[in-house]
């Protein structure tokens, strides 16, 4: 005979698992979105709207499982690492490792290549409002960056794809320095 107990056992562990399942949905949404308004913010040099934001996504990081029980946990973390690289670059001239930010090697590598994108993007901003020392720190960052990225033997097929926009993204920062010399702007 069917053991009516252990099917009833395993209904609720599916029952549970797709509660928790759906909470890290949730809360994964949250901190792509909080990631997002971290960022734009500090596009537009709205440093304390992102350090409030950044205590905000700091305490739904903290509700996360560890485990990626579904894909778009590790896009949050992933964001999550993009958002505060970005702000602790533009503050500090300096990021965080993966341990200080409680994400594992796979998340970190990846939030790290999307966020030299952002760099990219406040390099051109840089020049645009006439300073062009800062963007030549951001092109000497993402320049140390890729050759970081040169020395790891990376086998994810997702994080190798992502690794090529540091390169890309360090292309386009030498063509800017490049353009900058030809115009006669010292960098």
């Amino acid at each position: 005979m069917i053991d009516k107990a252990e099917f009833k056992g395993i209904r609720q562990d599916l029952h549970r698992f797709e509660q928790k399942r759906e909470a890290a949905i949730r809360l994964s949404r949250d901190i792509i979105k909080l990631s997002k308004e971290i960022i734009y913010a500090i596009h537009r040099g709205d440093m304390k709207k992102a350090e409030a934001k950044l205590k905000d996504i700091r305490k739904k990081m903290s509700g996360l499982p560890e485990e990626a029980i579904t894909g778009i946990v590790s896009a949050a973390k992933q964001e999550y690492v993009e958002a505060v690289c970005f702000y602790d670059f533009i503050k500090n001239h300096k990021i965080q490792g993966r341990k200080a930010l409680g994400v594992g090697t796979s998340d970190y590598l990846a939030g790290i290549c999307d966020f030299s994108g952002e760099l990219v993007r406040r390099a051109v901003k840089f020049v645009l409002d006439g300073k062009p020392d800062e963007a030549t720190l951001i092109r000497d960052f993402v320049e140390a960056l890729y050759g970081e990225f040169l020395e790891l033997d990376l086998q994810e097929w997702e994080l190798r794809k992502k690794y090529d926009s540091i390169k890309y993204n360090l292309k386009k920062l030498e063509d800017l320095m490049y353009d900058l010399h030809m115009k006669g702007k010292h960098v």
